[in-house]
């Protein structure tokens, strides 16, 4: 099993952020589990990187051509893979990938995640799609994703399959029971 991550080439403010990169790193090398990433040396996602390739779990790096010197490619990777788009970025870790998971981040972290969010709801996927809480990092998010749904723009079994969790191992927990909802995106047009 391989999972992706997408979370900042920052390290944000707080050293909270890059402590639970690093324990995800480590749990998940040390239950055998693959790490699918962008490839930076950088940021939450080196830290993640680093951990898990220090307990000696698979960690694949996935990066632009023209992202390999602004995000410091990772060259200590055993697998760092460049690519010449972000399409095919997010394509390839995609198809490498059996689920996804968000650490705390900016715009491309929160784009990498709605866009395969967005698969999954299409039915292109039945992967689970999942937010490492962190220091309550998202909960305004998830906030407005109720309101989404309040508002009638999302179905409630969608946004029900974002896995959020505040913690490493109830998160990959959940992401080994998830379950595709039966639901398609689409709603009927009622005719009068």
């Amino acid at each position: 099993m391989r999972l992706c991550l997408f979370s900042g080439s920052s390290p944000g403010h707080l050293p909270i952020y890059a402590e639970a990169a690093t324990r995800l790193g480590h749990v998940l090398a040390d239950a055998n589990i693959g790490l699918v990433y962008g490839g930076a040396s950088v940021g939450l996602m080196g830290a993640a990187a680093d951990a898990a390739q220090a307990h000696g779990g698979e960690v694949i790096g996935v990066i632009p051509r023209f992202l390999v010197e602004k995000e410091v490619a990772h060259n200590g990777l055993q697998d760092l893979r460049i690519v010449d788009s972000m399409h095919q970025r997010k394509a390839l870790m995609a198809e490498l990938s059996d689920g996804f998971i968000a650490l705390p981040g900016g715009l491309g972290t929160l784009e990498e995640l709605f866009e395969v969010w967005t698969w999954a709801q299409l039915g292109q996927h039945a992967k689970p799609c999942a937010l490492l809480n962190i220091n309550g990092f998202y909960d305004g998010l998830s906030t407005f994703l109720d309101h989404v749904v309040a508002e009638g723009f999302l179905k409630q079994a969608h946004r029900d399959m974002l896995i959020v969790e505040n913690d490493v191992t109830t998160l990959l927990a959940a992401i080994e029971n998830y379950q595709a909802p039966p639901v398609t995106k689409w709603i009927k047009r009622e005719h009068t």
